[in-house]
């Protein structure tokens, strides 16, 4: 759980990763079908499928939108209310390594029953990056695109980048690199600046949103 843009997808290919499992991402609307029965009988295909080339690690990318036909413990959608059901009696009862992430940027519509330990164990917020973070991922993104970050004040543009999100510190570098081609002009602290003061963050425009998640 965390804000937009602060990595929670990036969380899940770092931990395939780190476990040398294969990642695979599940699309929950992908599976809805018309017939009887007939997305149900998708999600225990893909369930087997799992199983059987386990480990894994099972990735739920925006898990409020897949179940989207829940609210609380009230099911709005029948067929998301069967496929959600079989899929928490699938959690509680498999046994092949089987791991499961799923990010959200809210969980307030989840039912409670998915969130419990036993499905999922631990529960990880995502905050927006502070200082020493910030300054960690314009290095990233600087030296990505061909540049030396210890030729830049990375240092002052950290202390003036709060509230910034990692997707938007990355947009921020990658606009700053275009604007800088477009003049004719090698990157600089004025053009990175500059940027910067012309992106307005998230954590502003949704103030009250990205509050409420913390």
């Amino acid at each position: 759980l965390g804000v937009q843009g602060c990595g929670k997808s990036l969380t899940a290919r770092a931990t395939a990763r780190m476990l040398s499992f294969p990642l695979l991402r599940l699309d929950l609307s992908r599976l809805l079908e018309n017939g009887q029965g007939a997305s149900e009988r998708n999600l225990r295909n893909v369930l087997h499928l799992l199983e059987s080339i386990a480990p894994v690690v099972l990735w739920l990318d925006e898990l409020e939108k897949g179940f989207a036909g829940v609210e609380g413990d009230k099911f709005s959608d029948a067929t998301m209310g069967r496929l959600l059901g079989l899929f928490l009696m699938w959690m509680q009862e498999q046994t092949h390594p089987v791991f499961v992430i799923a990010t959200a940027n809210s969980i307030h519509n989840l039912p409670p029953e998915l969130l419990r330990r036993g499905r999922f164990d631990e529960l990880f917020f995502i905050d927006l990056p502070n200082y020493h973070e910030r300054h960690q991922i314009l290095t990233i993104h600087l030296t990505r695109r061909g540049w030396k970050p210890e030729r830049l004040r990375i240092d002052e543009l950290a202390q003036r980048t709060e509230g910034f999100s990692g997707a938007e510190l990355e947009q921020l570098v990658a606009t700053a690199i275009i604007d800088a081609f477009g003049h004719n002009q090698m990157l600089n602290d004025e053009i990175l600046d500059r940027t910067r003061r012309s992106l307005v963050p998230l954590s502003k425009t949704m103030e009250e949103k990205i509050f409420q998640l913390g």
